[in-house]
């Protein structure tokens, strides 16, 4: 395989992850070619929280500034009792977050981010992004990894030393390898997502300011549902995502559910909660597939990353983070050293990072939904803790840095 093959990064995705990659890879000198299955790039999905973990590898890779303009900092994580709307719980954010790990926490639109990422992107002559290109094979060598990529119908073979997968929770690339590698493949979580931006001035945008904090991140707490609210949109705009157990809908960002899923799971929280629920409507639901943990890539030159290598639940609010950390970490590490020995490496350090994450996404969930002698227990731990130590519980989370992580 000739040099500049072997510098090649080949990868399947331009969403947040793929973007990311295509940065990082480009940033330290690696010519980079980046395959979209859509033919025009649309975000999927709302709003999304962005922890200093993350912001920190935006700032580095040119994208903070890009995103900024349309972020928000919220103030505070803010835990209340669906019912009683009693404050339960408060980690303060704004410019104490930027003191305490480094780097701005941010709540922004999908949309939003990733037009920040594609701003850096088109600047750089080393990335070719090409639109409407569905990966449909794949091959390996011990020296390369060539994709087969369709074209408007015309298949193109595209060689490189490295492809990259991150192509989301539906990844047609791990779906390939899981046909004979054991690749693991996704499955629906139990959980439905319930999405819907509000207007500030509209009569749902009052009913919250109500009940909230307009500059924080705001999660309701019930034994049937826990509904995540923020402003986006300069504060123009709330983003709602409630989560309630549901059978499975079609595969997809959005998708068709009963309304009376929600409205049942709300039964008994607080009057003007449940106005607010009503006002907010439509809503649009989505199932939550999940990636079971593996493996996550090829010696002979593979790697997953983001949803298509371990999609998690949303409750500890790192999907988007995950796949950030997992972009820039693997540029750091597989070249210029033994690619192969690199992606092993890789693989080792990041799946701790990513099972703790997990964990505490399941605890998040328990303990949000917990009702009777278990939520009374979780209210009276919440009250001893101030928020200053809530914050400390969180350094392992936020202060996580990568180029430290690659020195030790």
């Amino acid at each position: 395989m000739t040099e500049a093959r072997s510098r090649q990064i080949v990868i399947a995705g331009a969403g947040i992850a793929g973007l990311t990659a295509a940065l990082a890879f480009a940033e330290r000198g690696f010519p980079v070619t980046l395959f979209e299955q859509a033919r025009q790039l649309e975000a999927a999905g709302a709003g999304l929280q962005l922890s200093p973990n993350a912001t920190r590898i935006l700032r580095r890779l040119g994208v903070l500034d890009r995103l900024l303009p349309n972020a928000i900092r919220p103030q505070a994580v803010v835990l209340k009792d669906a019912r009683s709307l009693r404050e339960l719980a408060r980690v303060p954010l704004g410019e104490a977050a930027e003191k305490r790990w480094g780097a701005p926490y941010l709540v922004a639109h999908r949309a939003d981010l990733q037009a920040a990422l594609m701003a850096a992107v088109v600047e750089r002559p080393d990335i070719a992004l090409v639109t409407g290109a569905r990966v449909a094979g794949i091959a390996v060598d011990p020296q390369s990894v060539t994709a087969t990529v369709e074209i408007d119908g015309k298949a193109t073979n595209v060689a490189g030393g490295l492809l990259v997968a991150a192509d989301g929770v539906w990844s047609s690339v791990r779906t390939q390898l899981a046909r004979t590698t054991g690749f693991a493949a996704s499955r629906f979580s139990g959980e439905l997502a319930w999405r819907a931006t509000i207007a500030a001035e509209s009569a749902a945008g009052q009913a919250f300011a109500q009940i909230a904090a307009t500059d924080s991140v705001t999660t309701f707490l019930h034994p049937g549902f826990h509904m995540v609210a923020y402003p986006v949109s300069k504060g123009s705009a709330f983003n709602l995502a409630a989560f309630t157990k549901g059978e499975r809908i079609a595969e997809g960002w959005s998708g068709h559910a009963d309304p009376a899923i929600l409205s049942g799971a709300i039964r008994g929280t607080a009057a003007v909660l449940s106005r607010l629920v009503a006002l907010a409507g439509p809503w649009t639901a989505f199932p939550i597939h999940t990636v079971e943990q593996r493996r996550w890539t090829m010696a002979e030159g593979i790697a997953l990353i983001g949803d298509a290598a371990h999609a998690m639940t949303p409750f500890a609010a790192q999907g988007a983070a995950m796949g950030i950390e997992d972009a820039a970490m693997l540029a750091n590490l597989v070249f210029p050293d033994d690619p192969k020995q690199g992606l092993t490496t890789w693989e080792n350090l990041r799946r701790p990072r990513v099972e703790r994450v997990l964990k505490r996404g399941a605890l998040n969930r328990l303990a949000w939904h917990a009702w009777g002698p278990a939520a009374i227990a979780r209210n009276l731990v919440l009250a001893t803790r101030p928020p200053e130590k809530l914050a400390a519980d969180l350094d392992w989370l936020y202060g996580w840095e990568e180029r430290e992580v690659v020195r030790r």
